[in-house]
């Protein structure tokens, strides 16, 4: 879970490619390191896990990723394909047009078209219930209203922190205390409080340790399918995140990181 880094993987790449990239790279590396120091405090301790994950869900449906005769059904489509697709086909208009986006030909600019073009032709090609259920119902009607209420009052909070509070005194007179709170924040199984310190590290705010702290803690939405099986299991790694970021980020952030 130490890898994971929520919705907010979009924000950032959005906001600061080169250091989100940067970021995830970090967090590859030590979720690798954290496993296997993970693995040994169970050995030491003779924690044993799983013990409960004995239930699983599995769909009646036959769940396939790829299924191209569901082209042949236009102009018979489904109402969520027929939204999903003129959304993304307006978004590449723009966006080829310069009237959304980057304005002149750069790889951001390049890698948005790319992955709208993939996007495309997987919401063409999905099967109806891959495109209903996994598509339309969690990732739209679930996902992409909660990142952008998150971002617009993070965005809110820190102007009229700017403006009508001395926030940024705060924060660079309490960077120790806005630590222990980013990684406290990270024990929410949900990704969206994480955002106002992505939209603070974008705004020059914290350093990157701060914001390396709370990638660590927190793990987006992919807690959640463990803790219906065993909270016991869930607590563990929370308090293992936690103790892991701290041991990470601060010693990092002495160093002026």
């Amino acid at each position: 879970m130490i890898a994971t880094s929520g919705d907010e993987a979009f924000v950032m790449l959005a906001l600061f490619p080169e250091e989100a990239v940067f970021l995830f790279a970090v967090l590859f590396i030590l979720g690798i390191i954290g496993a296997r120091i993970a693995d040994k405090a169970a050995s030491i301790f003779k924690i044993v896990p799983c013990q409960e994950c004995t239930l699983q869900k599995i769909h009646k449906e036959e769940c396939r990723c790829f299924a191209p005769e569901e082209l042949k059904k236009f102009p018979k489509l489904s109402l969520p394909r027929y939204a999903l697709l003129s959304f993304l086909f307006s978004l590449l208009v723009g966006i080829g047009m310069g009237i959304v986006g980057p304005q002149t030909w750069n790889w951001q600019r390049i890698t948005l078209l790319s992955l709208l073009l993939i996007t495309a032709f997987i919401v063409a090609t999905v099967p109806e219930h891959y495109l209903k259920e996994h598509m339309w119902e969690h990732i739209v009607k679930k996902h992409l209203w909660q990142v952008f209420l998150w971002t617009f009052f993070s965005l809110l909070f820190i102007s009229f922190g700017l403006q009508y509070w001395d926030l940024e005194g705060f924060i660079r007179a309490n960077m120790i205390l806005i630590l222990l709170i980013c990684a406290l924040v990270g024990l929410i199984p949900e990704s969206g409080p994480h955002m106002i310190f992505v939209m603070m590290f974008a705004s020059g705010l914290i350093p990157f340790s701060i914001l390396l702290t709370s990638s660590i803690v927190q793990d987006g939405h992919g807690m959640l399918p463990l803790f219906s099986y065993t909270i016991k299991d869930s607590v563990l790694i929370k308090l293992f995140n936690l103790l892991f970021a701290i041991v990470i980020g601060l010693p990092l952030f002495l160093l002026g990181m």
